[in-house]
């Protein structure tokens, strides 16, 4: 209803449309109820259809016109008597309406003048003359045309209602016209003007503010006073809301608050930046709005975003902060924040998930089913901080995979080797050029889910430098008690990660700072046994390989033997990394075979195993000689699993140095010291010539010096080399041993027992010495992987070398020769 006096008074007031100078009446001179005006239209005319108006009989307009039909049209008409009928489409829409797409009731009108614009759009110019209705279409190609019947006005003259209603409608739109002070006040004049109740109402129809549905009723009208009635009925309403405007407007002016003022410049500045072509920060900030409304998350959190949000709202969008704040806005909007994906409680189905992806990993297994049991009987509880820790290959990190698809979660993986920016786990601060928010909630705005299974991947692994010490920074991520509240530099609100079931991988737990690991529930998944392997390798790695060379089983089958052979002499690890990839290697031979059409071994032998991947790597029996003194085969624990390592000793005539070689740590220095000191205490009880302590050099090397090898387990199997080489009595085929010693000759317990056990079974070795303390450790390990493997638990020195050393001297013993006669008597062997 704005634009309703500028209307009014632009359409009252006489328009120069012709060009020459003639001023077009709104009433026509004729009378429209005489039968010479009905002559005047024909009864068949071409049909305009128009979207968005409705004209009436007396009413003039410009018209617009894109569609070739409409155009092709309206060039007709002008060349003959420029009389067309006027009809509103139902829907705005439609671009090829049809004869059902129009409304049948419409107003035949003259065209008064027709425009070409210098931009090619053709515009005419229009007087509505009289109504009609469509009896009869004709056809609607080149465009539409119809036999029409035309509507006489019913208005009763000299009627008192009729009057009335005149009166009441000039009311009307005197106080429209009051209401709004904008509108000239030359409009009440020509409105005073108007003596012509029908063409009253047809102008008062064309102008009010209603739909175009409530015009074409309007229209479709025949009866006078009915119509007038109606236009009133709108008037009133549009009347009533101008009034409402005007005492809002009242209020606002004489008591104004801060908020409203903001309101009344922000409104200001959308039109600024309309005018600039800068409005598309509100259609942004308002998508952010609405994806707001539909967010789960905390009050407090709504209340900063919405600052946020006005923040937005008055910064300039060609400002350097502008895109910074979008950003972090669209950051928080993207977040799941309460948003879970729901668990699957069925155990059964997640241990045969969990048995069907990895082989063995029962404690692994085990701690998961009991996870989801008091998640299925409580329905609320926090995710725990698992770490698996073990030898790389074992499947700590697809055991991850497995666990999410067990539990019906969303994974995420983050690799943290080499991980030394503490901002890559809380995130930048917003002050710094090109800030984004840590991994921890990239990774969980990624996945759109609050509760997932995030695998922490080689935490071991990080590092620190000037930047901060990531370890230290996860501290908050993996503590249960304290995650609930976790802040990111970036994001500046608490985050809940209480829910997400976060599992860290490590080779091993020395490098983890001591904070951190007491925050995390340590899981050993330790290596695998011969028989694993083999179970493994059928039921995952071969059939793996064979889909990813394009083969099928058909192609090619693995023997048992072979896959034994590709175990013992082509590997020698704890996991199955390696075995995969000699794996891969035979798998390759053959798809080399089949694309080249050549004849080949569908079934995989031992031989053909050494025939595509050539001699032996390893070989288990190199490692049991015992026919040399000093030799003696210990077990070490490494962080890619168990290993044998052998301590081999000599003797030279000297002034009894000790030298070590083999790159030993400290702890390993200090074992041999330690060693050597005691059996120098008790050579009378040995049976060792005291002067050989003086008068010869011992040299104690660990082969594959380029190694560094450092560990608190390898003092007895220095001290039964020592004892070995100064009495050159051989030590007992295929023993191992490990422990550490004090110089008071107890023996100490160590751990890894179990990588210890695998590695010396990959080795052959039979029979192990152990610390008596450890039976605890034998005591949990499974039966299998013990089996063919002679335990002996020790207290003291005397035993371990009881057990290691046979009484007989090696084939080639050593002749000391002595400067000094021995004051000593030798114990008798």
């Amino acid at each position: 209803m704005n634009n309703f006096g500028n209307q009014l008074y632009q359409a009252l007031m006489v328009g120069d449309y012709s060009g020459e100078g003639e001023l077009i009446q709104l009433i026509t001179d004729e009378d429209d109820d005489s039968p010479l005006q009905l002559e005047k239209y024909q009864e068949e005319i071409p049909i305009l259809t128009v979207r968005n108006t409705v004209l009436f009989p007396g009413v003039v307009i410009p018209i617009t016109l894109g569609r070739q039909r409409s155009i092709r049209l309206v060039k007709k008409a002008q060349k003959g008597d420029k009389y067309i009928g006027v009809c509103a489409q139902i829907n705005p829409n439609n671009d090829d309406p049809s004869w059902e797409d129009i409304h049948q009731v419409g107003t035949v009108a003259k065209i008064i003048k027709m425009i070409v614009l210098p931009d090619g759009n053709t515009t005419i110019i229009i007087q509505g003359k009289k109504r009609f209705k469509i009896k009869e279409t004709i056809t609607d190609d080149p465009y539409f045309i119809a036999k029409v019947d035309y509507l006489e006005e019913n208005f009763p003259k000299n009627s008192k209602k009729i009057q009335a209603l005149e009166e009441s409608l000039k009311d009307a739109a005197a106080k429209i016209l009051h209401l709004n002070p904008e509108i000239p006040r030359e409009a009440q004049v020509a409105l005073d003007n108007i003596d012509n109740t029908a063409f009253l109402t047809h102008f008062l129809s064309s102008n009010i503010n209603a739909p175009v549905e409530a015009k074409q009723r309007l229209l479709e009208i025949n009866d006078g006073i009915e119509r007038a009635t109606l236009l009133l009925e709108f008037m009133m309403k549009d009347i009533q809301m101008l009034e409402l405007k005007s005492e809002i407007q009242k209020k606002v002016h004489t008591d104004i608050d801060q908020q409203q003022r903001d309101y009344f410049l922000r409104q200001q500045m959308k039109v600024l930046q309309t005018e600039l072509g800068e409005e598309g920060s509100e259609k942004e900030v308002d998508e952010l709005r609405k994806k707001a409304a539909k967010k789960k998350w905390p009050k407090e959190v709504a209340i900063h975003f919405a600052k946020e949000l006005d923040k937005i709202m008055r910064i300039n969008p060609s400002a350097a902060e502008y895109p910074i704040s979008l950003n972090y806005a669209e950051t928080m909007v993207e977040l799941p924040w309460n948003e879970f994906t729901k668990d699957n409680f069925d155990l059964k189905r997640a241990k045969t998930i969990l048995d069907k992806d990895h082989h063995g990993l029962e404690k692994v297994k085990e701690r998961i089913i009991e996870y989801l049991a008091v998640l299925k009987l409580k329905n609320d509880l926090k995710g725990p901080i698992l770490c698996l820790y073990g030898p790389p290959g074992v499947g700590k990190t697809s055991l991850g995979k497995s666990i999410a698809t067990a539990l019906g979660r969303k994974y995420i993986r983050m690799s943290l080797g080499g991980l030394h920016d503490e901002a890559e786990i809380r995130g930048h601060r917003k002050t710094y050029v090109g800030a984004m928010p840590g991994k921890i909630i990239q990774n969980m705005k990624k996945v759109k889910t609050s509760n997932p299974v995030y695998v922490l991947d080689e935490i071991d692994k990080l590092s620190s430098d000037f930047r901060g010490d990531p370890s230290s920074a996860f501290l908050e991520v993996l503590d249960p008690e304290q995650n609930s509240t976790f802040t990111d530099n970036y994001l500046e609100v608490e985050y809940d990660l209480s829910k997400v079931l976060f599992i860290a991988t490590a080779n091993s737990l020395d490098t983890i700072q001591p904070a951190l690991r007491d925050r995390m529930e340590i899981i050993e998944v330790t290596g695998y046994t011969l028989d694993e392997k083999v179970e493994i390798a059928k039921k995952h790695l071969i059939p793996k390989q064979r889909k990813e060379h394009g083969i099928t089983g058909k192609d090619v089958t693995f023997e048992r033997s072979a896959i034994v052979k590709l175990i013992e002499d082509y590997t020698r690890e704890s996991g199955v990394r390696s075995l995969e990839r000699v794996v891969g290697k035979v798998i390759r031979n053959v798809a080399k075979s089949i694309a080249m059409e050549e004849e080949y071994t569908k079934k995989i032998t031992p031989d053909q195993v050494r025939k595509v991947l050539g001699g032996e790597i390893f070989d288990k029996e190199m490692y049991q000689d015992n026919t040399v003194a000093g030799v003696v085969t210990g077990l070490a624990w490494t962080p890619v699993g168990g290993e044998i390592l052998f301590i081999e000793t000599s003797l030279s005539k000297g002034k009894g140095k000790l030298t070590l070689s083999g790159q030993l740590g400290e702890v390993m220095k200090e074992s041999a010291v330690t060693a050597l000191s005691y059996l120098k205490s008790k050579a009378e009880k040995f049976g060792i010539d005291y002067r050989v302590f003086d008068q010869y050099d011992l040299h104690i090397h660990v082969p594959a010096g380029a190694v560094p090898k450092d560990g608190p387990s390898a003092g007895i199997t220095m001290l039964t080399a020592m004892a070995s080489v100064f009495s050159q009595r051989k030590v007992k085929a295929k023993l191992a041993m490990t422990g550490e010693i004090t110089l008071r000759g107890k023996v100490m317990p160590v751990g890894g027992i179990k990588e210890k056990i695998l590695a010396a079974r990959r080795a052959g070795l039979k029979e192990i010495v152990l610390c008596h303390k450890n039976k605890r450790d034998i005591d949990e390990i499974d039966e299998q992987y013990v089996k063919g493997i002679t335990f002996h638990f020790v207290d003291k020195v005397e035993e371990v070398l009881e057990i290691a050393l046979l009484k007989t001297k090696v084939d080639d013993p050593m002749k000391f020769t002595f400067d000094s006669p021995n004051r000593v008597a030798v114990v008798n062997e």
